[in-house]
């Protein structure tokens, strides 16, 4: 997996590609990141990557010009949005779907992602339009720019990629998972029988279950004790009704239409 990020601000990148499991992926070889400076494919002194809004308003607008010919000397010529099989240009933009974790499944499937961080008070709509294949936001709200959704999305995605993780079952059962877990029904891969409530243990939609470990007891906050039962059976109803019980808490919308 390939990840370009074009910037105004490289330097930005300089943290979130040094660390954690970004960091590994890119030392085995697993992805590769580049960061590319916007104003790298400017051509005039002040290397301007903006302008003023036409119609007037507030704000500045990025130029379409630099990133159609940023994303071109990566990918060649792109017409309205159809770029490379096995490619995705995501502009990161307060007006895009929002991302989820079906998003960065499909994302993982991928060859090369190449994130177009926005940054003033928008971006040219042609870049929408006709370069790139998806505009992305990451939540309800606003940041500066996109260089922080993209170093997000970058991590969520490399989670996903295989053996990025090492223990390839971390990503099966976590929020918004789409697979059922074989860790919670106590089996292998290896085994060819199926428990009535394998095939319903999935947290698709919904958020992950508690977990705890130890100690047992830390200020008079026990563990629950099914956890330490030994029961598979029990232990996976137990988290299956917690997961379902913090979604309504924290995420009621996750539960519309249930």
């Amino acid at each position: 997996m390939r990840f370009e990020l074009i910037t105004i601000f490289p330097e930005f990148f300089t943290g979130p590609l040094d660390y954690g499991i970004v960091r590994r992926a890119r030392e085995a070889r697993l992805i590769e990141t580049h960061v590319r400076d916007l104003r790298n494919f400017t051509h005039d002194r002040h290397r301007t990557v903006d302008d003023r809004p036409f119609g007037g308003g507030e704000g500045m607008v990025m130029k379409c010009e630099p990133l159609f010919e940023a994303v071109e000397w990566l990918l060649g010529p792109v017409s309205d949005a159809n770029p490379p099989a096995g490619t995705a240009i995501v502009l990161l933009s307060a007006a895009g779907k929002l991302f989820r974790q079906e998003t960065a499944r499909r994302f993982a499937q991928l060859d090369r992602i190449v994130l177009i961080c926005g940054r003033y008070e928008g971006v040219d709509e042609r870049v929408a339009e006709h370069l790139a294949t998806d505009e992305i936001s990451i939540g309800d709200f606003v940041l500066s720019g996109g260089e922080l959704a993209a170093a997000m999305i970058l991590d969520t995605v490399t989670r996903l990629i295989p053996s990025a993780l090492g223990n390839e079952d971390s990503t099966v059962n976590e929020s918004f998972s789409a697979a059922a877990t074989e860790r919670e029904t106590g089996q292998t891969k290896s085994e060819t029988t199926t428990t009535s409530h394998e095939s319903q243990v999935s947290n698709h939609g919904i958020l992950d279950y508690p977990h705890y470990t130890r100690p047992p007891s830390f200020r008079d906050w026990a563990v629950p004790e099914v956890l330490m039962s030994g029961n598979h059976e029990e232990i996976w109803r137990w988290r299956r009704q917690q997961a379902l019980k913090k979604t309504q808490r924290n995420r009621p919308d996750l539960l519309s239409g249930r």
